[in-house]
C-alpha cells in the first residue's frame, strides 16, 4: 500500500505551491491596454495590471488589434471583475482568469475570434480551461470569426518576433 500512495503524495506536494500561490483579486476595471491586458482598481485604490491567462490577442498595431481591444473594453471597462491569479509575469502584471458575473472573459475573447489560445502556456491553466480555450479557438477559426476572417492570420508571438528581427534586436 505504501508504494501506491507515494505517487499520489508526490503529486500533491508538487501541486501544493500552485495552490498556495493562487489568489483572488476583486476590483473595477479602469483601463484596457489591448485585447488581453486590463487595469483593475482594488478596494484599497491600488491599480493592478492584469494579463489575461491562456490567451494572446493581436498587438494593437496588428490586424484586429484595435478590434480586440475595443471588444474587451466593451465587455469589462468600468465593471467589477474577479481575477483568479497565481503568477506575475516579467512585466510585473498579474496573470489570471478574469470573470464578470460568472462569465470567463478570457474565453469570451477567444470565442469571438479576437484572441488565440496561448498553447505555449496551457500548462498553467486547468486542464478543463485549456480544453475549452483550444475548442473555442478551433470553433472561431472554422467559422471565420474575428481575426479568423484572414486565413493567414499571424499569431502575436510570431508578429512580435518578426518585429524584433526587423529591428535587429534578436540574434
Amino acid at each position: 500500500m505504501r508504494t501506491k500512495l507515494a505517487p499520489s503524495i508526490l503529486l500533491a506536494l508538487l501541486l501544493l505551491p500552485l495552490a498556495c500561490n493562487a489568489a483572488t483579486l476583486y476590483g473595477q476595471v479602469v483601463g484596457v491596454s489591448d485585447g488581453d491586458t486590463i487595469t483593475v482598481l482594488d478596494s484599497d485604490k491600488r491599480q493592478h495590471k492584469i494579463r489575461l491567462e491562456g490567451i494572446d490577442a493581436p498587438e494593437k498595431a496588428q490586424a484586429f488589434g484595435q478590434v480586440s481591444k475595443q471588444a474587451l473594453s466593451d465587455l469589462v471597462f468600468d465593471k467589477k471583475v474577479i481575477v483568479e491569479w497565481s503568477k506575475e509575469d516579467r512585466y510585473k502584471r498579474l496573470v489570471g482568469k478574469v470573470t464578470l458575473d460568472g462569465t470567463d472573459i478570457n474565453l469570451k475573447q477567444t470565442t469571438a475570434g479576437l484572441a488565440w489560445h496561448y498553447k505555449k502556456y496551457s500548462n498553467e491553466q486547468t486542464q478543463a480551461d485549456a480544453l475549452l480555450y483550444a475548442s473555442a479557438e478551433n470553433a472561431a477559426r472554422s467559422r471565420g470569426l474575428g481575426l479568423w476572417a484572414d486565413p493567414h492570420a499571424v499569431p502575436p508571438w510570431d508578429w512580435r518576433k518578426q518585429k524584433k528581427l526587423r529591428a535587429g534586436t534578436l540574434p
